[in-house]
């Protein structure tokens, strides 16, 4: 389809400017180095700390896998924490979400050292990103996100942009990338409990859809011509695949498409771009360094 955005593609192309970058920083002695630390062995997540550390290795940057077993304590997860802030090859920290449930995560995600929090979910970062302060890190999805509009010519200034999610990893960031000085968009943050929630799609330019509703956005929540950005990827079940399962996203992508003036595939849409910009967070960091 003509009207694809080709998340692997510009993720390539991101990957290809760190390897340019991670080559420049060796010249000068620093090798990036990130930590991804994973508790507990679901299988989805260990896939995901697997892409990355093959990622890492790829581009030349020093990974450190931890694994720990499901029943590691807090107390024990936030020492490991307190280790890789102190050790200085460690550029980046990654505490693989979700941890299992007697893990206080948003406590975990306060430990990292803000310097080292290329996820960009500690606080501190979060208030830089509201602030507009560049020293910040940015959430990796929702900066996927925007380069992914950035590289598809699609122009934010003005359009009226609808996020559909309210997270803290992706819908409240994406907002406040769109509304920062340079985007220029009007926001409107919808949710699951929004009155007409098909009706304020409508109204969209710029449709991002990051709830977790496997096919939630049907063909006439969007106008016409608009652009959407398909940030879910959910496992439904299916018979007829080998695997019992197909990957979709939160639009029903057959039906929308063709409405669009261009859309994101799932897979092969933002996915890509979010491993791609953990990359780039990590080599910030080590620059810093």
């Amino acid at each position: 389809m003509s009207n694809l955005i080709d998340g692997k593609a510009v993720s390539a192309a991101v990957l290809e400017e760190c390897r340019k970058e991670v080559a420049a920083l060796k010249a000068r002695g620093v090798t990036p180095g990130l930590a991804v630390v994973l508790v507990g062995e679901d299988p989805a997540s260990q896939v995901y700390v697997g892409s990355k550390v093959r990622t890492c290795g790829d581009l030349g940057i020093y990974s450190r896998k931890i694994e720990l077993p499901t029943e590691t304590t807090q107390e024990e997860l936030l020492r490991v924490v307190a280790t890789l802030n102190a050790d200085p090859a460690i550029d980046g920290i990654l505490v693989q979400s979700p941890p299992p449930p007697h893990i206080d995560e948003e406590a975990v995600i306060r430990a990292i050292s803000p310097a080292k929090d290329v996820d960009g979910f500690h606080p501190e970062n979060v208030a830089k990103l509201a602030l507009e302060d560049a020293s910040g890190f940015v959430p990796c999805t929702p900066a996927g996100c925007m380069r992914l509009l950035r590289e598809a010519g699609v122009e934010t200034r003005g359009a009226n942009v609808v996020v559909i999610g309210r997270s803290m990893i992706v819908g409240k960031p994406m907002a406040l990338l769109l509304m920062a000085k340079g985007a220029d968009a009007t926001v409107t943050v919808a949710h699951s409990r929004s009155r007409d929630l098909a009706g304020i799609c409508r109204q969209a330019d710029i449709l991002v859809a990051a709830v977790g509703r496997p096919e939630m956005v049907k063909a006439d929540w969007v106008k016409e011509g608009a652009v959407v950005i398909d940030v879910g990827i959910n496992r439904v079940e299916d018979a007829s695949r080998k695997s019992g399962f197909r990957l979709t996203g939160d639009v029903a992508f057959d039906e929308v498409a063709p409405k669009c003036k261009a859309i994101t595939p799932v897979p092969g849409g933002v996915g890509p771009m979010t491993i791609a910009m953990l990359m780039k967070n990590t080599i910030v960091a080590a620059g810093r360094r």
